[in-house]
């Protein structure tokens, strides 16, 4: 299965959300940039509030598109043991990279919700979406960050995923949705025929058609 572009997988992505369309407590939530075409498709379609939850990949230095480990709003560390223990990463250059990741979440935080806070998510069923999962890091970064706001349940939904990393996701989202987890996998932007990078811009202006920013 090949996606148009992120637009066409939050179509299809939706169909498989339908038992959450319209319900009161359900908020989409996508992690930018990549995520939000697709959640923005899946929330009109179903009914659901929209919003973003950012997230950084910590890369490693010399090798940024090596994901070591990534960070979340709310001041969560998830970090890749095996990547950082098989290179040998020395914990100040862990530290200088997250404090690096730190000031650039912040930036996008400001940049994308103008100050506004998240709406509150306790009780609430959070469907956490992304254009894909390759390592899967972000993701968990994502979701510790959200437990600490006690919502009721947490589901990782995604177009395509690598096959390892959507299991492994389901010992720590209460529902992980995968539609398609091709073997072998390579990486989430093959399985797209327009993977364009999403910008800041584009994430604003997402907001603001949906009524998120002030």
């Amino acid at each position: 299965m090949f996606f148009r572009d992120r637009a066409d997988a939050g179509r299809h992505l939706a169909e498989r959300l339908r038992e959450y369309a319209s319900r009161p407590d359900a908020l989409i939530l996508a992690l930018p940039r990549g995520g939000v075409p697709v959640a923005v498709e899946a929330a009109r379609t179903l009914g659901v509030p929209f919003d973003v939850f950012v997230v950084r990949k910590l890369g490693v230095p010399g090798h940024e598109e090596l994901a070591m480990g990534a960070i979340a709003s709310g001041g969560v560390r998830v970090l890749n043991d095996h990547v950082v223990t098989a290179l040998g990463i020395p914990d100040a250059d862990i530290e200088a990279v997250t404090a690096a990741e730190k000031r650039e979440l912040e930036r996008r935080e400001l940049l994308y919700r103008g100050g506004r806070p998240l709406p509150s998510l306790a009780k609430r069923t959070i469907i956490l979406i992304d254009d894909g999962l390759a390592t899967g890091t972000s993701m968990r970064a994502a979701v510790a960050a959200l437990r600490q706001h006690q919502p009721e349940r947490i589901i990782v939904a995604v177009p395509v995923g690598s096959t390892d990393t959507c299991f492994a996701l389901s010992e720590e989202a209460d529902e992980v949705i995968c539609l398609y987890t091709p073997e072998p996998f390579a990486a989430v932007g093959w399985w797209y025929r327009n993977f364009a990078q999403t910008t800041d811009e584009e994430v604003r202006q997402a907001l603001a058609n949906e009524g998120r920013l002030p």
